[in-house]
């Protein structure tokens, strides 16, 4: 069972509203900031940058954290106080405001701003599995590696006129001819030059055994932090006539090598890298959520 804390309302609060939340919803901030100000002793800083933001939290002193904001402001929360080394003894409370709000629902925290104050003053800590990779780079939930993007050659590239045939003018002058007189026809999918997906070639190594390797290409890989130090792992393995069948295993380390590629981790794209390693570290942070 996940370690559980609870507070006390008499404690104190480091209230940090980040900007793009007060840009988003000033008036979901105000609510929030009411709330936890009618039932606790609360600081209120309103950083205006990522630089001052560092500096707030590192000051907080024995102030519990609440950041009032999106799911980048719980993630930068959370990656500076693990460079800090900070974050297994300060737990994290969080007022989801703004547009970005998935990774926060998926943890546990209510979406509205009344509730989820309410939740920071009366809720419960517990402790959550972390995803760290050896650039100190940290997943709340889940990564994903989607496939390649490859671009499509433009429609001149795929139907060229031979340069070396002597009608090739009289050719061209015929076809823009036709193309002033003849409607243009619906684009084909897909559209010429626009980028799609295809198929990745990835080395997946799951504590130190290789699940799929560069000689099966793949259309997508995941990792999830799961329980008790595990990270659930899903690789899905590019189809030949019947449906493939997703390849599944449970790790405590996960390396992705091949090709250049870039992962989505949370709430960004990260990359493009060749190899990346992602630890599972048990219980390494404490986000308050309803009891």
């Amino acid at each position: 069972m996940a370690e559980v804390a609870t507070f006390a309302t008499s404690d104190q609060l480091l209230v940090v509203i980040d900007q793009v939340a007060r840009r988003a919803d000033a008036e979901s901030v105000r609510i929030a900031k009411d709330v936890l100000s009618a039932g606790a002793a609360t600081k209120v800083c309103l950083p205006d940058g990522p630089e001052e933001f560092a500096r707030v939290l590192a000051r907080r002193g024995s102030r519990r954290p609440v950041v009032i904001g999106d799911d980048r402001a719980l993630l930068r929360a959370v990656s500076l106080l693990y460079r800090q080394r900070e974050l297994a003894g300060c737990a994290l409370s969080m007022v989801p405001v703004g547009a970005a709000l998935s990774l926060a629902g998926a943890l546990g925290v209510p979406t509205g701003a009344v509730a989820a104050a309410r939740a920071v003053l009366d809720g419960v800590v517990r402790r959550k599995d972390l995803l760290v990779d050896e650039s100190d780079g940290v997943v709340l939930g889940a990564l994903r590696i989607p496939s390649l993007p490859v671009r499509a050659a433009p429609a001149e590239e795929q139907t060229p006129v031979p340069s070396g045939s002597g009608h090739a003018s009289w050719l061209r002058t015929c076809q823009s001819l036709v193309r002033t007189l003849v409607p243009p026809r619906p684009p084909r999918e897909p559209l010429a030059g626009v980028t799609r997906l295809g198929p990745a070639r990835l080395r997946v190594e799951v504590d130190g055994v290789t699940l799929v390797d560069l000689d099966q290409p793949v259309d997508g890989v995941s990792v999830t932090p799961g329980a008790s130090g595990f990270a659930e792992v899903e690789v899905r393995p590019v189809s030949v006539g019947a449906e493939a069948s997703p390849l599944c295993a449970r790790g405590r380390s996960v390396t992705v090598s091949g090709a250049d590629f870039r992962y989505r981790a949370d709430a960004g794209v990260l990359g493009p890298v060749r190899t990346r390693t992602w630890v599972v570290r048990e219980g390494a942070w404490g986000l308050t959520l309803p009891g």
